[in-house]
């Protein structure tokens, strides 16, 4: 069973859909110039064990398209309205690359509203030369049109194989990203940019899983294992051979890795510690 609809938050529309026939309620926050479609292949996996709440962040999808600066605690107040607007007072929370900003942040100021964590593909304690390459990133967006923003981040979120034998996605992917409004893209990818709460995870209280990709540059499994220091108890999993876009080269692998640690099944996959 499947719902949807449009919340408006103070003026905001966030466009959402509910699916899923479990009793546990899974919240999941996509990342910058993305959409809510980009969980199908994980949410498709997982919906008979959960019920499972995507949405469209302000700016992306089918969402009011704000205009101007954009803070994180606009999307931590905006997901958790729509928490409220389904009826979930606490829920599992899992967030991708700028997803998984908010999710931090919403586990450091809302700790009371988690059962467990899942951040994926996303960032903390950026080095000075990372810093600098994602700024960079961030106004090479602001001085170029869509299509080439596509062109020069495909090789980073994506393998060649998996580009080369999948065509359609690829061009669906190229779709969709020339529908994005390129000042709100900019505004979502200024707080991705300048987002780093390195120093101060470990008052994040709830059980949490943190994953990224082995070749994930800008994701990468050197933070992924700062967190996982950093975070008491948490649970780390690096996938092989994989890059930034996890959700869309390996769903399989993600819910499977999502499910074993959410439903207390099992140690995460791939390379995995215990802190």
């Amino acid at each position: 069973m499947a719902c949807s609809g449009h919340l408006d938050v103070e003026g905001v529309l966030i466009n959402w859909r509910l699916e899923g026939k479990g009793d546990v309620p899974l919240v999941c926050i996509h990342g910058v110039g993305s959409y809510l479609e980009a969980w199908s292949g994980v949410a498709g996996r997982l919906k008979d064990r959960f019920a499972v709440l995507t949405f469209d962040l302000r700016g992306h999808g089918r969402s009011s398209r704000v205009k101007g600066r954009y803070e994180i605690d606009d999307f931590v107040k905006e997901t958790l309205a729509l928490a409220d607007h389904i009826g979930l007072a606490t829920f599992h929370l899992a967030g991708f690359s700028l997803g998984g900003l908010i999710a931090q942040r919403l586990a450091l100021t809302h700790a009371e509203r988690l059962q467990k964590l899942v951040l994926l593909s996303t960032v903390a304690g950026r080095t000075p030369e990372e810093r600098n390459a994602v700024r960079g990133r961030l106004a090479a967006l602001m001085a170029s049109d869509a299509p080439a923003h596509h062109a020069a981040s495909l090789s980073r979120w994506l393998t060649e194989e998996f580009q080369d034998n999948n065509p359609e996605i690829v061009a669906e992917l190229r779709r969709r990203d020339a529908e994005n409004d390129r000042d709100c893209y900019a505004a979502a990818y200024r707080v991705l940019a300048e987002t780093d709460f390195g120093g101060i995870l470990d008052r994040i209280t709830c059980p949490t899983l943190i994953v990224t990709g082995e070749d994930d540059q800008g994701s990468s499994p050197r933070m992924a294992r700062l967190m996982h220091e950093q975070v008491q108890g948490s649970e780390l999993a690096i996938l092989p051979g994989l890059r930034h876009s996890i959700l869309i080269e390996a769903p399989a692998l993600v819910a499977d890795t999502m499910a074993d640690f959410l439903l207390g099944a099992g140690h995460a996959r791939g390379e995995v510690a215990h802190g």
